[in-house]
Order: C-alpha cells, then sequence, then structure tokens
C-alpha cells in the first residue's frame, strides 16, 4: 500500500494520493520557467520530495472544466502525487539533472564559499526558500552550510533533519543519473564537502 506524506502545498484526494496547489517557488536558484513536456515513464525531481516517476497521465474535473494531471510515484516513501500539467513549472517540476550539472555541485561543495545567518529563524528561513526552489545546486548549498555549521556547533531537531533530507536529495539524484550506488555517492559528497569545509577553515 503507498504511503500519504503531508506536505504544504497539497491537498489529498484520495487515501493515497496528493494533487499539488500552484506554489511558486521563492528564492535563488529557482527551476527554469519554460514549461517542460513530459510523459509516462519520465523520471523527474519533485521539490523536497525528491527522485519521482510518471506513472500516468489523466484527465480529471476541476470545477466547470477538466485539467490534465500528471501521477507521479515518490521513489522514497512510494507515495503518488497529483501535479497539474499547468502547474509543473510554478512547482518546480524538472527532469533529472545531467552529468555535468553533477560536476557543477561538486564544484560548488569544495570551493571556499559558505553563508551561515547567526540567527537561527534567518537561516532556517532561508534554507527552507532553497530546498523548496528544486534547485539541486540550491540544495548543495543547504547541506555545505549546515555540514558546516554542524562542526561549530549542535544542530536543532529541525536543522538536522534538514541537514538529512538534503543530502538523501543529493545522493539520491546522483545516484539515479550516474548508476552508482548510494554509498558511493555518499562518500563522494561527504569527501567534496569535507575538502570545501577544510579550505574555508585554512583561510
Amino acid at each position: 500500500m503507498r504511503r500519504l506524506t503531508r506536505s504544504p502545498g497539497f491537498a489529498i484526494i484520495s487515501a493515497h494520493t496528493q494533487v499539488s496547489r500552484p506554489a511558486i517557488a521563492k528564492g535563488s536558484g529557482e527551476p527554469r520557467r519554460v514549461p517542460l513536456e513530459f510523459k509516462i515513464g519520465d523520471k523527474v525531481i519533485y521539490p523536497n520530495h525528491g527522485l519521482g516517476i510518471i506513472e500516468q497521465i489523466e484527465t480529471r474535473p476541476t470545477g466547470e472544466r477538466e485539467e490534465e494531471f500528471l501521477r507521479l510515484r515518490i521513489v522514497a516513501n512510494d507515495s503518488t502525487v497529483m501535479v497539474p500539467r499547468s502547474n509543473t513549472t510554478s512547482v518546480g517540476l524538472r527532469r533529472v539533472i545531467s552529468k555535468k550539472e553533477i560536476e557543477e555541485v561538486y564544484d560548488a561543495l569544495k570551493d571556499t564559499k559558505v553563508r551561515v545567518f547567526d540567527d537561527w529563524k534567518g537561516r532556517f528561513q532561508e534554507n527552507s526558500d532553497k530546498m523548496r526552489t528544486g534547485s539541486i545546486t540550491e540544495v548543495a548549498l543547504v547541506f555545505k552550510s549546515l555540514s558546516h555549521l554542524a562542526l561549530q556547533k549542535n544542530l536543532s531537531y529541525r536543522e538536522r533533519r534538514m541537514l538529512d533530507k538534503a543530502k538523501y536529495l543529493l545522493v539520491s539524484e546522483i545516484a539515479e543519473v550516474e548508476r552508482l550506488p548510494a554509498d558511493q555517492v555518499e562518500a563522494k559528497l561527504d569527501r567534496a564537502v569535507a575538502r570545501g569545509i577544510k579550505q574555508i577553515k585554512d583561510r
């Protein structure tokens, strides 16, 4: 039985399905705004949820008209999300990244730039906004900044969960694209972020 995970921006339409409402991503690094064409079988990334597979495209009544929906199966928890085709851009649905973009992620982790707010609320809000963009580079920056912060102090429960989620989203997408075991990708990410943090400390 598929599980249902409640998240902001969703409305439940059955015991096992969610339908997205329009939600414009905030912050920098937003996904491209040119509408993408999707088809059954496409592997896509749904912001803050990760890898999904389009299993069906169907038409449903919405008020006085009918609308086409993409039925996604979220790989992480085997839940189902219904996304109106007209909302794919506004909710940040995108295709998985290219191998070139993967190298850009590693480069971002290894460089000496890191942004950390002293104010917990400001830091959490900025990182939450980055996670919602759907941009893997923004997710990598969250992973980097919280990894750096974790070496200086104990993270709060919410920030620890965010760090774990950012790492999962990176590992799952990169492993899918490169066809590598998750633990191998995780080790490579850990080495990259450790290198970046070391350079920051050595400056």
